[in-house]
């Protein structure tokens, strides 16, 4: 490529962030990456009636998360600072009055009542409305009224919008990196506005073109719902004079519901029981949403799940680093059909992850959940024990679940195990065991079998019987690890204890 790359990821702080402009994202910083190119965070916020505090920081931590590194922009700044369009209004007036003066653009007055008796002609003509051609020099517009009567309205407060004068019957001829030619007619398409005096800023079409264009985006790598705006974007950059700088475009495929129809949305993971947001989300009305990170999944793993949701590596691979995603990633193998999302394969990926870690990974993972429930061990011990147990587990919010017996007693027994194991020779049985194991010094998981396992034997027990029973004293209920792997852990000692519990505290069933 002769020029330098240079995407942006261009959020509206309306929300917390879905997980599809998260994949949006992630496919601007992979694409980035891989041509060496900059990765630009820019805060489109200049819809003030929707925006939400809080949301700028959310996107920001989000990505963070997510592993996705800004190079200039919003909290990081840039030689083309302010990076919120909100802090470069005075720039986008300058360049709406260039589009009027050159005659690509127009005032136009017109109040809501005169659009309404507009629409209502439109519908008893039994025609669509549309703000085009065909009606603006029936309308209080620049294209109708003298300069000095536009200059008087301005002057005296009456407020108007800029609105792109589009050409009549004209092709526009688009190319899309993913989508391939595009042609349309400009005869349907409406005269948008691009500019409202009301709020002094822009609307997204002016706003992203000028700011694209001065920050020297060389790819815009968007969502699909911007391919309608295509044309009028194409023509902005010919109104300007910018066609030799003018982006190069892709616009990705929609996430699609689990069943497939339609846009993913909050209510679907609501339904359904899935985050559709990388983080938890607290509004300031108070309404929440689940997040990736707080439901236990791992930003690695929640990653690879999303970069493989619209692109495909054309291989059979399926787990990836982030540099392994950088050094495969292309557009040309992004697809044009929308994704359909799948929360089992996001557990999937989560599992396979949390299963390649390391006891020295695992430690700073469970550490904090440990701490949650008054538990204060050294990071060998959490990453042992979370070590032991990391095949059993899917999501990070299940450790404590899978490992609290490690660490704390059981002060009940699971109803279904004791009516099971303690009955009939039993609790006899596990006195004996008692007594074998007090005489054991070392008490490391292979020694202690040995010494057991023939006692086993020797006494005509089975197996299961006298682990059945002692996992009922050590844990409290039918889970968790070898029993050799518990006695390890929590010592001889506690071991003793615990059996001693479970002897003096529950009556056999008869």
């Amino acid at each position: 490529m002769s020029r330098e790359v240079r995407v942006r990821f261009a959020p509206s702080p309306t929300g917390p962030l879905h997980i599809g402009g998260v994949r949006t994202a992630l496919y601007n910083y992979l694409f980035a990456r891989r041509h060496g190119g900059k990765m630009i965070l820019r805060i489109e916020d200049t819809d003030s009636q929707r925006f939400v505090p809080g949301a700028e920081e959310y996107i920001i931590e989000s990505l963070r998360w997510c592993g996705i590194e800004i190079d200039e922009g919003v909290g990081v700044g840039g030689p083309h600072a302010p990076y919120r369009q909100s802090e470069r209004r005075e720039i986008y007036l300058k360049y709406a009055k260039q589009l009027v003066e050159a005659g690509w653009a127009y005032y136009a007055f017109d109040t809501p009542e005169e659009l309404d008796a507009l629409r209502k002609e439109a519908e008893e003509a039994g025609k669509t409305f549309a703000y085009n051609y065909e009606v603006r020099e029936k309308l209080p517009t620049s294209l109708v009224l003298s300069h000095d009567e536009v200059e008087a309205r301005i002057a005296r407060g009456d407020q108007w919008v800029v609105r792109f004068k589009m050409p009549v019957d004209e092709t526009v001829a688009m190319d899309d990196l993913i989508r391939g030619h595009v042609e349309v007619n400009t005869s349907t398409l409406d005269d948008k506005v691009l500019y409202k005096s009301a709020d002094a800023l822009p609307t997204y079409h002016l706003a992203n073109i000028v700011d694209d264009h001065l920050m020297e985006i060389s790819h815009v790598i968007r969502g699909e719902e911007w391919l309608p705006s295509l044309p009028l974007h194409y023509l902005l950059y010919r109104a300007f004079g910018w066609e030799d700088t003018r982006p190069e475009f892709a616009h990705l495929p929609l996430l699609l519901k689990p069943t497939g129809g339609g846009k993913l949305s909050k209510r679907d993971g609501d339904k359904m029981g899935f985050p559709v947001f990388p983080l938890f989300w607290l509004s300031p009305t108070g309404d929440t949403a689940h997040g990736y990170r707080e439901d236990g999944y791992l930003a690695e793993a929640f990653i690879n799940m999303l970069a493989l949701l619209g692109w495909n590596p054309g291989t059979e691979q399926e787990i990836f680093s982030m540099q392994e995603l950088i050094d495969a990633f292309s557009l040309e193998r992004v697809s044009k059909a929308g994704a359909r999302f799948q929360p089992d394969k996001a557990k999937w990926f989560n599992a396979q992850y949390i299963h390649h870690l390391s006891d020295e990974q695992l430690a700073p993972i469970i550490q904090p959940i440990l701490k949650e429930h008054g538990v204060v061990v050294s990071d060998e011990q959490a990453g042992r024990v979370a070590g032991i147990m990391k095949e059993r587990v899917t999501l990070t919010t299940e450790l404590w679940d899978l490992t609290s017996f490690f660490f704390v007693a059981p002060t009940q027994y699971e109803e279904k195990l004791a009516k099971k194991q303690w009955k009939g020779d039993n609790p006899a049985m596990l006195g004996k065991l008692r007594e074998v194991l007090a005489s054991i010094d070392d008490f490391s998981k292979e020694n202690t079998e040995q010494v057991v396992k023939p006692w086993i034997e020797a006494n005509g027990y089975s197996v299961g019987q006298v682990m059945n029973t002692l996992r009922l004293a050590l844990v409290g209920a039918g889970k968790g690890p070898g029993m050799y792997d518990v006695t390890e852990f929590i010592g001889k000692e506690e071991c003793l204890k615990r059996i001693d519990n479970l002897l003096s505290n529950l009556q056999p069933i008869e």
